[in-house]
């Protein structure tokens, strides 16, 4: 029997099989992505046509590419986007010529501080064409002619992004949004979408108190659609969290929401000092990835962002180097576990009101003692029951309790739920 693989594997296998294809902000590399992903989970795939007014944006032309390359005087490719999605500009636009080397040089992109990596580059906005190679290889091209192809096309279509929803027991929404524009990148973004898909899948296993929507879009065009499109529902939405760069060996980040203050911000910071990892706690700032779509001052949901190593923090961000063999499975489960704590105290964290608050209720005759006969943390699980009662005055929450009490949320969690039951507090 072959051994059973880990939630890491899982997901590093996905990144694995999404790692080849050429992604952009639009066009067929998007829409084979959401293919693969939603052989996982069920999505709804949306197609919002070029020139769609979106907030202060429009919906840009559609790309796609076919073949590029760059071939000396013998036919050889000496860049090859048959080899690496990379290795052509984003949005280049088409172009066939022979050029002397002197004139190429122009159009050709490097990393002279990492020789043999190859940068990603993109121009989205602007009709540009290039090619990004390694440093190694430009230094050992021969002055001379070369073959310059881009098979490519920008012409109207759709900006295409994608849902899941897993439903909960009420509307409130948390949103988990993570982008898929990037072509062969693993840290930057595919364990992000990784970690999402597993995240989905898991709590598809039950039925969570507030209802999950997860956000497959481009980075800033495809948020800004998401917002546009969603402005008239946008008050559903009560806590958020963008994934990115959620693969790489270094300690966890989280980065607030603008408000500094949301739920998501408090419940982030307690998961994380609690469980003893490393980590890192960063102030908002209006630069990064889609947080600062969903935080900008109209819409400002509390939604903040969780990354291992922070966008451009490691030296392999945006370049060859951050391959599959980059991201681990062990820091992917890692981040996983991160969100799968986080919502947990989100989903339990209520406000109560104590239905017998004139002097302490007497636990005992209500079994409530007895109850805690078996616990090895008996005396945790009593003082909790104590400081829920205490501060079940309709203006605390759990999360409260835990942060004052000093005590493990899951254990206050407990010991509301045995105190409901009894009818001494209502949420």
């Amino acid at each position: 029997m072959a051994p059973m693989t880990t939630p890491g594997e899982e997901m590093h296998a996905l990144v694995e099989r999404l790692y080849p294809l050429c992604r952009s902000i639009t066009g067929d590399g998007v829409r084979a992505t959401l293919d693969i992903v939603g052989k996982y989970i069920p999505l709804q795939v949306h197609e919002v046509p070029t020139g769609t007014r979106v907030l202060d944006w429009t919906v840009p032309q559609e790309w796609n590419i076919r073949d590029a390359y760059v071939a000396d005087a013998s036919g050889r490719r000496v860049v090859d986007f048959a080899a690496s999605s990379l290795h052509v500009l984003g949005y280049s636009v088409p172009v066939a010529a022979t050029l002397p080397l002197s004139e190429l040089r122009g159009h050709l992109h490097t990393l002279p501080e990492h020789p043999t990596w190859v940068p990603y580059r993109t121009s989205y906005y602007t009709p540009e064409w290039g090619f990004c190679l390694a440093q190694e290889t430009l230094d050992a091209l021969p002055d001379g002619d070369y073959e310059v192809r881009i098979d490519s096309t920008l012409a109207d279509g759709h900006l295409t992004y994608a849902e899941h929803v897993v439903p909960g027991e009420v509307a409130d929404e948390v949103i988990v949004s993570c982008h898929v524009c990037h072509p062969s990148l693993a840290n930057d973004n595919l364990a992000g979408v990784a970690v999402a898909v597993h995240l989905a899948q898991e709590l598809a296993e039950r039925t969570p108190y507030h209802t999950y929507r997860f956000v497959f879009a481009p980075g800033t065009i495809g948020a800004i659609t998401w917002l546009a499109r969603n402005a008239e529902r946008i008050d559903r939405v009560k806590h958020g969290l963008v994934l990115a760069c959620a693969g790489d060996r270094g300690r966890l980040t989280y980065k607030r929401s603008r408000r500094g203050d949301a739920e998501i911000d408090r419940v982030m910071r307690y998961v994380l000092e609690t469980s003893g990892r490393p980590h890192h706690i960063k102030e908002f700032t209006p630069y990064g990835y889609d947080e600062r779509q969903y935080c900008s001052p109209g819409f400002d949901l509390g939604v903040g962002s969780l990354s291992r190593t922070p966008y451009a923090g490691y030296p392999e961000y945006h370049t060859s180097a951050d391959n599959p063999d980059f991201v681990s499975p062990e820091a992917m489960e890692d981040t996983l576990a991160v969100c799968r704590e986080a919502f947990a105290v989100l989903d339990r964290d209520r406000r109560y009101l104590n239905l017998s608050p004139y002097g302490e209720p007497q636990l005992g005759r209500r079994g409530l003692y007895d109850s805690l006969g078996g616990r090895s943390d008996a005396k945790q699980a009593q003082m909790a029951m104590l400081w829920v009662l205490s501060l079940s005055d309709g203006e605390h929450g759990l999360l409260d309790v835990a942060e004052r009490a000093g005590l493990p949320f899951d254990t206050v969690a407990d010991a509301a739920d045995a105190l409901r039951a009894a009818g001494l507090i209502k949420a």
